[in-house]
């Protein structure tokens, strides 16, 4: 969301729509958060509909005029989707292109064959980290699934011993990177510099991953050995094509917006004048929509091109990469929504009130309030959106270093301890072949490991930053 936008968004902001007392509205935030907890988990009800019906219950708890109550949730549907859904859009569409001319398959194959041994971890936790930073963290599962499979039956490798560097690499991108959803969301809510977040992100993911996937990846293996499952392996998108893209080309086009928007980051604090042309350039070509549209008008030359797609495949692949985010964008649209609920009713100000007598750091508060919000819930993204409109006015004084901090530490709770609510939790169980048990000893306490040292790095970070 451009600083104009903002702008305009605060000065036709509506009036807080109660004026509750501390224990009301914190009543109220504790039954919104329950009714859409219980409706996720009890009922089994899509999670849009459960944050919208969560929101309007937040509001009349909270003493709120249903009308009110509506006018903050849609307007908050609508700021945040316009902020972050073109690029969610994007990376959609630049994964499916990845997907679909074999270019992920080039990357995984390339890296494979300098790999053996005891670097088979580590090739793994890379191939997942570079195929993870334009992919939705369940598209990466099933486009790297075929991979683990045939690289542990054939190498007579444990499972997990190639299956959690794997899972760490993309879960890892999922929770802490841009442009993923859940740090666009939590960036957009706490008006965070995307450039800084993306450069401390990456910053963070890195020891993160290593611990969480190779290093981890020894006591799983330990806990569960378990072979590869004796099943067919899925068909990958290479093995009907002629040809497909050189490796080079299609990891230039990958990297290519975290390059523009790490540019951009670099402009801003060597020059830092808004009104010089350089920077001005920077700030156009490193924006978020046009590094991500960049790199998907340089992949149909990189990618599709090569493996040989014409002018009439480039459509069919861009509706079929959209198809599958509309969920995506609706949930992180009704989060939005639930945000600016909350931050209308004045429970944004409470937060900061009660913050203020508190010894807790704010980056530690709000990896706590998306590690119980992950919990309840399952959803990364919920936790995100969530935490991130609760915590978003503690982000009022803070620099531009701690901002990016504290969306990172949402990040990181967000990704805690993984378990039945999740489907990411089953969509690793069912392809792994593994009981309840199993999967809770190797994805839950991987996830739970990831989301410690996160949030415990970002805590370092912020004593030096």
């Amino acid at each position: 969301m451009t600083r104009l936008s903002v702008e305009l968004l605060a000065a036709d902001a509506p009036e807080p729509i109660t004026s509750a007392g501390h224990a009301q509205l914190g009543i109220a935030v504790l039954v919104g958060i329950a009714v859409i907890v219980l409706l996720i988990t009890k009922f089994k009800l899509h999670a849009f509909l459960a944050l919208t019906l969560g929101t309007l219950v937040l509001g009349a708890v909270a003493g709120a005029p249903l009308d009110k109550a509506i006018l903050s949730f849609t307007t908050g549907l609508g700021t945040t989707v316009a902020g972050v859904g073109v690029l969610i859009a994007l990376g959609a569409i630049l994964g499916k292109m990845l997907a679909d001319s074999g270019g992920a398959d080039q990357i995984v194959d390339t890296i494979l064959a300098k790999a053996g041994g005891r670097s088979m971890p580590w090739a793994m936790v890379l191939i997942a980290s570079v195929i993870g930073l334009p992919l939705f963290f369940e598209v990466g599962v099933v486009l790297l699934i075929p991979v683990v499979l045939m690289v542990a039956k054939r190498g007579n490798y444990s499972l997990m011993r190639i299956g959690i560097p794997a899972l760490a690499g993309l879960s890892v991108m999922h929770g802490l990177v841009p442009p993923h959803p859940g740090p666009l969301v939590a960036i957009d809510a706490v008006q965070a510099n995307l450039g800084v977040t993306l450069a401390l992100g990456v910053l963070v993911a890195i020891p993160t991953v290593i611990v969480a996937g190779p290093l981890f990846s020894k006591v799983a293996a330990r806990w569960v050995d378990v072979p590869a499952p004796d099943r067919m392996i899925p068909q990958r998108a290479s093995e009907e094509l002629d040809k497909r893209p050189a490796f080079g080309p299609t990891l230039a086009t990958i990297l290519l917006p975290v390059v523009l928007m790490l540019s951009k980051a670099l402009v801003d604090i060597v020059i830092d004048d808004p009104e010089h042309t350089v920077q001005r350039v920077f700030d156009v070509v490193g924006s978020p929509l046009i590094a991500l549209l960049a790199s998907v008008l340089v992949g149909i030359f990189t990618l599709l091109r090569p493996a040989g797609f014409g002018k009439d495949r480039l459509t069919p692949l861009v509706e079929r990469g959209l198809a599958p985010i509309a969920g995506i964008l609706l949930i992180v649209g009704a989060g939005g929504g639930f945000k600016q609920t909350l931050i209308d009713s004045g429970v944004g100000q409470m937060v900061l009130d009660i913050s203020k007598d508190w010894s807790i750091p704010a980056l530690l508060l709000a990896w706590l309030i998306a590690v119980a919000i992950r919990l309840a819930t399952g959803s990364a993204t919920v936790a995100t959106v969530s935490a991130a409109g609760l915590v978003a006015p503690l982000a009022a004084d803070m620099s531009t270093t701690h901002t990016a901090l504290l969306v990172l530490a949402i990040g990181a709770g967000s990704l805690f301890f993984s378990h039945v609510n999740d489907a990411g939790f089953w969509l690793v169980k069912e392809y792994f072949g593994l009981d309840v048990p199993q999967t809770i000893k190797t994805w839950s306490i991987m996830e739970t490991i990831i989301s410690v040292v996160a949030g415990g790095l970002v805590l370092l970070l912020s004593l030096v930053l």
